[in-house]
């Protein structure tokens, strides 16, 4: 186990056991984990220092740069993927990576990456949805762990421990890049107040996120952060019930209110009139806005007891994601044209109701253990169930966000410029539900042998069961040296969102209209294209470590991983005629001109190695803390398995861009180097982080010629100040990025979002300055 800043503290068997701490910790079902033991490796993120001193807002960023498997890209130029930061451990998918909160699962959210997104195909957890000040600690089990905890934890787990302790405490910050813009406006307040013989916390947070603009002068396009308004709640307690009973609770809910912007369109003079524009509404062209409205909600109510001599858990979890698009700063080109034919100025409305989606996840729990110390040196068992329903709906748009309105050939497109809307054909409202039982094992062999075992069986109601099992030990050569080691197999289920997801827009192909489709799992099209049922995604993982504490002072961890995924679900490339005479056919019949789908057709390996490490030192009479913190990560596709119906055609399934996107989307190897210096009531602190070398597919590839597109390796900096005014009181200043290290500068004909750099590595927008301050009371 590592405890990241302010220490990289590697933890080990042996430091505390005379002095077993009551701390729940992933990975381990005991009822008195001890921080200081595990089989696996596990990383203790403490959260205070970013939530009163840190240079990030919001969580992804924030783990970003501390936490070395973990990677969070923010997108521009990519329609919804925009308004959600996917974040994603080991350079896997963001739906491979379970999130828990204060250890229950956590709902995904209603999205599913599409166009121009690092993680296209995936669902993921919304990070951002839960302020820093409500936050105690962040665990990151790097393992797989689906035996343990079920579907999705293939790279690993994350349990956000949320505060419930005594006291008020308030922060607010400014910050903006130094190019002037996206300038962010937060303000945060966190009480915990006594209640009937428990606590209950209490944070609120207002957040303000400007947009910012990176595009070169001339160009209309607007290139960077999206803007978005968050207004966050949460609350966390528990209170005594029964003798050795309590009863625990947590609610949250967020309304973010965002805004990204999508490709210009030219004015007059340009093909993009009548195509696209209306010389009476832009005549010097515009830029539409992509506007989600995000409601996240999320809430646990649970009771923990004794039976005898087991441990009873009882819970109940709800959560909800949903986005609605209203498109604005737009027009519908067709009704624009419509109107000049008919004698009018040629316009459409401005604005549109695209529709949207939403996802809601009801989770029931029963878990119990038991804890033998007779048995050798010590067993836990643990056993549970789990009961799990799940909804997933698509919204249409008002008419105006998809119709053809002037008709066959008159070239005015369909639908709002920049997103258009869901159609009533695209509704969609479906249902699963799933169960699960478990067993969890954890014996100590010896003082210095420890094994955990775990299996897992889970059936769900769309495409039947799965059996997942785990084993793990570790052992002390030396009572600063431990070895470790795990096995296990893993599973992901599809997501709703990949089975269910349809999208349908108007193209002229040859002069005719005809239905661009992204068509749902099961629907006429796909089976008419012969696409098979989805399934699960099937994973085996093997890890191999040690931790080496030589001196109190020093900690060292290292871990080796090898994860293979079997099935992964992929989004295929477009088919049509051009690429598939046939298919495109067979397609025709029922009005479509191009489609995709999601399908299980992927193989892959991913192989890496995380590294921490941390020193406390006296230096001049003052404290000096160093940590080190390394992640190497390669993953490769393995195996393109076509269904039958595309064989001869693995190149449109996955072609080589898309390829990129799953063994690149994330860079290979990232470090952080950091360095906590405290003198008197003046702490400073200094990070260097490294994000190594990318490469990404560029639209034409390579078969036309055109080279991929190779993103150099990078080292940002952010350094910090914080003066302590009183024990109550602090102020902090500093920037990140502060020698304004932006990517490698590509050909924007290529990339994926039409500029001379993709969001890749630590974004594209520079250096920026903060200021914080922090007040208990």
């Amino acid at each position: 186990m590592a405890t990241l800043p302010p220490a990289v503290y590697a933890q080990t068997a042996g430091e505390s056991a005379s002095q077993p701490q009551t701390i729940s910790i992933v990975g381990s079902r005991r009822a008195t984990s001890s921080a200081t033991d595990t089989v696996v490796p596990v990383d203790v993120i403490p959260m205070t220092k970013a939530a009163e001193q840190g240079a990030q807002f919001d969580l992804a960023q924030s783990l970003t740069y501390v936490s070395p498997s973990f990677n969070s890209t923010r997108q521009t130029g990519a329609d919804g993927a925009d308004l959600v930061d996917s974040a994603a451990l080991r350079g896997l998918g963001s739906d491979q990576t379970l999130v828990l909160v204060n250890g229950k699962r956590r709902h995904t959210t209603a999205l599913v990456n599409l166009f121009g997104a690092r993680n296209r195909g995936n669902t993921g957890t919304d990070m951002n949805a839960i302020p820093l000040l409500a936050i105690k600690d962040v665990q990151v089990l790097r393992d797989g762990a689906a035996a343990q905890y079920g579907s999705d934890a293939i790279a690993g787990v994350m349990d956000i421990g949320l505060k419930k302790s005594l006291g008020c405490e308030a922060v607010t910050g400014y910050s903006q890049y130094s190019e002037g813009d996206g300038k962010n406006y937060m303000a945060s307040a966190y009480c915990g107040v006594a209640l009937a013989g428990g606590v209950v916390g209490i944070t609120g947070e207002y957040l303000d996120r400007g947009r910012s603009n990176r595009a070169d002068a001339g160009n209309p396009r607007i290139i960077g952060d999206t803007k978005a308004e968050n207004q966050t709640l949460y609350v966390n307690g528990e209170v005594p019930t029964i003798p050795g009973g309590k009863f625990y609770f947590t609610a949250g809910a967020q309304k973010r209110d965002a805004s990204s912007a999508a490709w210009a369109r030219g004015g007059v003079g340009t093909d993009d009139i009548p195509s696209r524009n209306s010389a009476a509404m832009y005549p010097n062209g515009f830029v539409p806005f992509i506007n989600g409205d995000i409601d996240d909600r999320y809430a646990i109510v649970g009771h923990k007891n004794k039976f005898g001599e087991w441990n009873a858990d009882f819970s109940q979890t709800y959560g909800y994601n949903r986005m609605l698009y209203n498109i604005s700063n737009t027009l519908n080109a067709s009704m624009a044209n419509a109107d000049l034919i008919k004698g009018g100025k040629g316009v459409s409305p401005s604005s549109f109701d695209a529709g949207g989606f939403s996802f809601r996840q009801l989770t029931s729990n029963a878990d119990f253990s038991r804890y033998y110390d007779h048995v050798l040196q010590g067993l836990n068992v643990a056993f549970g169930a789990e009961y799990r329903s799940e909804q997933y709906k698509i919204f249409a748009g008002e008419p105006g966000s998809y119709i053809d309105a002037d008709g066959v050939g008159f070239g005015g497109n369909a639908g709002s410029q920049g997103f258009p809307g869901f159609q009533p054909g695209d509704r969609t409202a479906a249902r699963r539900h799933s169960s699960a039982e478990y067993l969890d094992l954890e014996l100590d062999v010896t003082d210095r042998v420890k094994v955990q075992g775990a299996l897992r069986h889970e059936r769900y109601s769309d495409f039947g069961s799965t059996t997942t099992g785990k084993l793990a030990g570790s052992l002390r050569v030396t009572p600063d040296l431990l070895l470790r080691a795990s096995a296990s197999t893993g599973f992901r289920a599809p997501s709703l969102q990949q089975v269910y997801f349809s999208s349908t827009f108007t193209d002229f192909i040859s002069g005719v209209p005809t239905d661009v489709v992204l068509a749902p799992n099961g629907g006429p099209v796909a089976n008419a294209a012969g696409i098979p049922k989805l399934k699960e995604e099937k994973s085996t993982s093997y890890t191999l470590g040690t931790t080496w504490t030589p001196v109190p002072a020093v900690s060292v961890t290292a871990d080796l991983y090898d994860i293979k995924i079997k099935d992964r679900i992929v989004l295929s490339g477009r088919f049509n005629a051009g690429n598939y005479p046939s298919l495109a056919e067979r397609l025709a019949k029922l009005g479509v001109g191009e489609a995709q789908f999601f399908v299980n057709s992927v193989d892959t390996k991913t192989q890496g190695l995380d590294l921490t490490a941390s020193h406390k030192a006296t230096v001049a009479g003052n404290k000096l803390t160093t940590f080190l913190a390394m992640n190497f990560s390669k993953t490769e596709v393995t195996g393109i398995h076509a269904p039958a119906s595309l064989k001869g055609y693995e190149d449109v399934l996955l072609s080589e861009r898309e390829r990129l996107f799953i063994e690149q989307g994330g860079p290979r190897s990232k470090a952080t180097l950091g360095f906590d210096y405290v003198t008197g009531a003046l702490e400073t602190d200094f990070k260097i982080i490294h994000f190594g070398p990318q490469t990404l597919g560029t639209f034409s590839g390579t078969a036309a010629g055109v080279p991929n597109a190779k993103y150099e390796a990078k080292t940002s900096a952010d350094l910090s100040f914080t003066y302590s005014i009183t024990k109550n009181t602090k102020l902090t200043f500093g920037g990140a990025n502060i020698f304004n290290v932006k990517p490698t500068r590509q050909n924007p004909d290529e990339t994926d979002n039409g500029f001379k750099y993709d969001s890749v590595q630590f974004g594209l927008n520079g250096a920026s300055y903060f200021g914080r301050l922090w007040v208990k009371f």
